[in-house]
């Protein structure tokens, strides 16, 4: 497997803790999952879109829909049905594709573990690895930057989900619950929060990391 080789090499010269955060490719990443529960989901889509230089690229994007074989409760949540997967891809070919795609890019999303969780458990059955590339999830960071203060000149909140993100930054959430929505959507509101962080001194790579306790 070729590919698992070049993607483990990218890891030798990646980002550092000094890397400022507009030199930085993020991921930003969304998958939809047959259920809640990381240790038995399994994917349905990934979708994912990078940020570079503080900005959406939206010609550096992916979708894959993975086939599935049967109906899962969390059909309610996503709407998709296991007839609008039979053009899907095998996982085995989506996974290919979206380290293909990801390379060493710094991860982010919204509890983004219930991801990262998923994917690696499909990465291990399939090739035998896991992901290797840090992350950052923009809940952890949202508390983090409020916790600084960063937010003293906005109305208080506490609602701190995808949703009442998009409340917080008046970000219209549209084809919310689907996999390459919502990477746009959390991609607007990492954009934000890491113009805010830059503000408060956390412009580099490390300093945004130490606001993140659920990413690696």
């Amino acid at each position: 497997m070729g590919f698992i080789d070049e993607y483990n090499a990218l890891f030798e010269h990646s980002w550092h803790d000094e890397t400022e955060t507009d030199q930085v490719r993020f991921v930003v990443l969304d998958s939809e999952t047959t259920g809640a529960d990381s240790r038995t989901a399994k994917l349905i889509t990934i979708g994912a879109v990078a940020v570079c230089g503080g900005a959406i690229v939206l010609s550096d994007a992916m979708e894959e829909t993975i086939w599935t074989s049967y109906n899962s409760p969390s059909v309610t949540v996503h709407g998709i049905t296991r007839d609008q997967t039979r053009d899907g891809v095998e996982e085995p070919q989506a996974l290919e594709a979206f380290l293909k795609y990801l390379r060493d890019g710094v991860i982010v999303g919204h509890h983004i573990g219930h991801d990262i969780t998923t994917i690696d458990r499909a990465t291990g059955r399939h090739f035998g690895i896991k992901l290797q590339n840090r992350s950052l999830d923009t809940m952890d960071l949202t508390l983090s930057l409020k916790d600084g203060g960063a937010f003293s000149h906005k109305p208080a909140f506490d609602d701190f989900s995808l949703d009442g993100l998009c409340e917080l930054f008046r970000i219209e959430p549209h084809d919310r619950h689907t996999a390459g929505g919502d990477a746009f959507i959390t991609a607007q509101i990492f954009i934000r929060l890491i113009r805010l962080a830059r503000k408060f001194g956390r412009g580099t790579l490390g300093s945004l990391m130490e606001c993140s306790p659920s990413g690696k």
